[in-house]
């Protein structure tokens, strides 16, 4: 082969290559919304939004207020608040896919120590207790917790989560 060939054949190469570089869509770069936030810290955004609300839903003391019902029973209160906890957090478990593994680990823990608070404290009443008294048995140890309401705890981690996507 002389060099006229080989020019030849490489100048083609190079205008194939060309060509195809050129007929090749870009990738599409995630779009931005007007507040400067792409579709997917959209979604992670929404989804902190929605565990804040979540943990304010199963906060102890906002369930007592919520579901407090004169007239029952310890035994029939403690069944409302640990069916209430896993209705909530259940409805709402598909937002583990968009957080991160601190945030739903959080979440997923105040689950578990709010039912274990209230299978505790109703497991230290005796048979006749109120619901009352259950209620205000839970709300004197979330309060006396050093460093205070464990869902105050994972608000604050939350709420941290959530301005590192909005920075």
């Amino acid at each position: 082969m002389d060099n006229a060939t080989v020019s030849l054949i490489v100048s083609v190469l190079a205008f194939l290559l060309a060509i195809a570089a050129f007929l090749k869509k870009p990738a599409k770069p995630d779009a931005v919304s007007p507040n400067g936030i792409s579709n997917t810290g959209q979604l992670k955004l929404q989804a902190y939004e929605r565990l804040v609300l979540l943990t304010e839903r199963i906060a102890l003391p906002n369930l007592i207020c919520r579901l407090s019902q004169p007239g029952i029973s310890a035994y029939e209160m403690k069944i409302i608040l640990t069916e209430n906890i896993k209705a909530e957090f259940e409805y709402n478990s598909t937002q583990q896919l968009y957080v991160s593994p601190v945030s739903w680990d959080a979440v997923r823990n105040l689950k578990e120590q709010n039912i274990m608070i209230v299978t505790k404290v109703a497991a230290l009443l005796p048979p006749e207790a109120s619901a009352a008294d259950l209620n205000k048995k839970i709300l004197e140890l979330i309060m006396s917790q050093p460093n205070g309401p464990i869902h105050e705890l994972v608000l604050q981690a939350l709420n941290f989560e959530a301005k590192k996507l909005m920075t």
